[in-house]
């Protein structure tokens, strides 16, 4: 006891001496039990690979040689993802584990020391957003500036416009279409937003991770007008495409801006099997086309079950997932997640993320039968 009592005392000391203050503040990024549930809180694909593609992909990573560093093939599939994407002319790619190493890079990147007195470099996003824009600034001792949209979920350009003036961000974050709100901004909205960018010295990331299930890509935009679009980087990623779980995100960019950027990138940051799994995927596009197809039919079905619901206000969605309002007294979101998770359907509660998102949650779209046993779930409690 007197032991176990002492050694408690030391780690405590450890930690309150060597942790940052701002990081005992945090919480970790979490991740619900989602064992024995029908999973939809995650915008996963929720489509395994045909058996026949299982047994191919198991013999080929089967015969990796695992006992070496990752080699020349993480070039390969560099140029695949960059055939696959488009990638304009003048423009490089650089990989990440996942997206969320790419955010994290990219604040590491932009982090230039400042005089004493001096404000630091800001990250700026609008809010509701994805969580990692603001965790990366914080990580790295930045300022993060969030910008409210509209209640209707829209950019507020005026306010973005002008905090982008203010602050004169190192970054600017577009999420395109956005996480959790699913709305494609408009292109107009967008345009005047990257150009207010461009006149602060600002870097500009769209993010386009649900790029799948989506009717529009920026990249058209940037093609079409390339020098209004030099400050721009365009992040993707492999997870919506079909592959959560080997963790492959891209950024693609001008080629001088993607080589500063990726002197900060660990090496062999992609592994063997991720590279591999990564580059079959591409070579069989046309399945997880056809995933993705299905999925964009399923969230048609689905918001239009959800809208003959009484209380339910969902919005139009451009990604594998729908924000759903509920009505009532109290707080309806967290009796509506506790109602599903009771009859064994796992969603994500977003409702106290941000003061738009009050009585919201989010549901990711998806199989037919996991959309039927949601909706199933929502008339019973309903």
């Amino acid at each position: 006891m007197t032991t176990t009592t002492s050694t408690d005392s030391t780690v405590s000391a450890l930690i309150q001496r060597r942790i940052r203050q701002d990081v005992l503040g945090m919480h970790a990024y979490a991740i619900q039990d989602s064992k024995g549930m029908v999973k939809l809180d995650a915008m996963e694909n929720p489509h395994r690979l045909p058996v026949e593609l299982q047994e191919a992909l198991g013999r080929r990573l089967g015969a990796l040689a695992l006992n070496r560093y990752p080699d020349g093939r993480v070039n390969d599939l560099r140029q695949a993802l960059a055939a696959y994407a488009g990638m304009p002319e003048g423009f490089d790619i650089m990989l990440g584990n996942g997206s969320d190493e790419l955010i994290s890079l990219l604040a590491m990147a932009c982090d230039v020391p400042v005089a004493p007195g001096q404000a630091k470099p800001a990250i700026l996003a609008p809010l509701p957003g994805f969580v990692m824009y603001a965790m990366s600034a914080q990580l790295q001792g930045l300022d993060f500036v969030g910008v409210p949209l509209t209640a209707d979920f829209a950019l507020d350009v005026p306010a973005m416009v002008q905090a982008i003036a203010e602050t004169q961000p190192a970054i600017v974050y577009l999420a395109y279409p956005n996480n959790p709100t699913a709305n494609l901004w408009a292109e107009a909205d967008m345009v005047q937003v990257v150009a207010a960018a461009r006149a602060a010295g600002s870097i500009v990331a769209i993010d386009e991770a649900y790029q799948p299930f989506s009717s529009r890509t920026y990249l058209d935009v940037i093609r079409a007008n390339p020098a209004a679009n030099a400050h721009v980087l365009l992040m993707r990623t492999m997870s919506k495409f079909g592959l959560a779980g080997v963790r492959i995100g891209y950024m693609v960019g001008p080629q001088a801006l993607i080589a500063q950027v990726d002197k900060v990138r660990p090496p062999y940051n992609i592994s063997v099997l991720n590279y591999e799994c990564a580059l079959f995927a591409l070579e069989h596009q046309e399945a997880f086309g056809r995933q993705a197809r299905d999925i964009c039919a399923q969230r048609a079905t689905l918001l239009g079950a959800l809208r003959a619901l009484p209380g339910v206000k969902a919005w139009d969605s451009d990604a594998n997932m729908v924000l759903v309002r509920f009505a009532g007294e109290g707080d309806p979101a967290q009796k509506v997640f506790d109602g599903l998770k009771a009859r064994g359907v796992l969603v994500k509660n977003v409702s106290k993320m941000h003061p738009l998102l009050a009585h919201c949650l989010r549901l990711t779209v998806g199989t037919a039968e996991e959309n039927t046993q949601l909706l199933k779930a929502l008339q019973e409690i309903l």
